[in-house]
């Protein structure tokens, strides 16, 4: 093996260990209500995808608003959610014009 070869194989061990760190964690708060008693559902979620691209904007400078509902039922929340914020950013239809 070559030292190039070797720094290669760190360079990429310490990359992958990096992108590892950010990887997603269980949500401990599924199904569980919120101060209100409620859990968000699909419909829930497909209203903030829709509403994101302002969500996120407000965040920023507000400490109050959150962009994605932890007090959520999981697999039907990600999905409306994703298929929202996909209607309002086209979804990838404008590719598929040309």
């Amino acid at each position: 093996m070559t030292s190039r070869s070797i720094a290669m194989g760190l360079l990429c061990l310490i990359v992958m260990s990096l992108l590892a760190g950010c990887a997603a964690g269980p949500n401990q708060f599924k199904d569980s209500p919120d101060d209100n008693g409620s859990v968000a559902g699909f419909w829930l979620g497909l209203w903030h995808g829709a509403v994101l691209p302002i969500t996120l904007l407000i965040s920023l400078f507000s400490d109050s608003v959150n962009i994605y509902a932890v007090h959520n039922s999981g697999g039907w929340y990600n999905f409306g959610f994703l298929l929202g914020a996909a209607i309002v950013w086209g979804g990838g239809g404008a590719a598929s014009r040309e």
